[in-house]
């Protein structure tokens, strides 16, 4: 079958060559080789980047997890994706000149629905809190440089240099690298093409890469194949296509974002691969 294009997005390789430890590290607590990632959790029934939406996709097993963080006017760290707390909350205004006191006031899950009245934005300590050891966290920076060192010394913290796969522009990658080089990064600026992408990748020896679904590519395959064999962990953004989790998967993705977590997730089941690294 043939593969949609990937369109790859989100890095830059105008830094020097930065050292970083790969998927297999020494202390991984059986961390999954390949899985479902729950874009903001399961945002698909659960209010998105809500402590609800990701106890939910923990429950319902999913490999790794993706979430949003931003910087409030008092420097604290929320998860947040738009620059706004508008569309997600019944506030108004702009993350960066609100407090977290005034983000705490406000209610994060009624707009989804009745049963999650009261759901409140978490801050990136609650959601680390809650989040299990063995599976991978996709964590995206809205933000510069401060916010990057930010989230590395909190990352660091709570212990999650092992499953922590921060996902940075360029600003934010530097201010993650002021703080540690143990931290694992995949960058997020653009490049002008994709073959630039890949090689700088490989060249900067960045674990992870994130490439966009999009349209046809007679490339793909070869390209999946040249960042395998130089080590390269795959993340995919995005599929909601249950019949397509196998043919992904066999291609050389390692982690599918999905807002259908559920089904995704079941599809996965069914391909009864093998669960995890086993620990070092």
């Amino acid at each position: 079958m043939k593969l949609p294009i990937i369109l790859l997005i989100l890095f830059t390789c105008f830094n020097p060559v930065f050292s970083q430890d790969s998927m297999e590290v020494s202390d991984n607590y059986g961390l999954p080789r390949k899985g479902i990632c729950a874009h903001r959790g399961a945002n698909e029934t659960h209010p998105e980047n809500t402590l609800a939406a990701f106890t939910e996709a923990i429950r319902l097993g999913a490999q790794m997890i993706e979430f949003d963080v931003r910087m409030t006017k008092d420097n604290q760290l929320v998860i947040m994706h738009d620059e706004k707390v508008n569309r997600t909350t019944n506030g108004r205004g702009l993350v960066k000149n609100l407090s977290l006191r005034k983000i705490k006031r406000l209610d994060a899950g009624k707009w989804k629905s009745k049963e999650f009245k009261k759901e409140r934005v978490p801050t990136l300590k609650e959601a680390l809190d809650i989040m299990p050891k063995n599976i991978w966290l996709n964590i995206h920076l809205k933000g510069d440089e401060k916010l990057g060192a930010a989230t590395a010394e909190a990352v660091i913290a709570s212990g999650r240099t092992h499953q922590a796969v921060i996902a940075v522009g360029n600003e934010a990658a530097k201010g993650v690298r002021q703080v540690s080089n143990s931290v694992m990064i995949c960058n997020m600026d653009r490049l002008t093409s994709r073959v630039d992408y890949i090689d700088g990748t490989i060249n900067n020896n960045f674990p992870f890469i994130q490439l966009k679904s999009s349209m046809d590519d007679e490339n793909l395959l070869a390209d999946l194949k040249k960042l395998k064999e130089n080590g390269i962990s795959i993340n995919y953004f995005h599929s909601e296509e249950e019949g397509r989790v196998k043919e992904l998967l066999d291609a050389g993705i390692d982690f599918i974002l999905t807002d259908n977590l559920s089904k995704m997730l079941q599809a996965f089941d069914k391909l009864n691969l093998a669960p995890a690294v086993d620990p070092k």
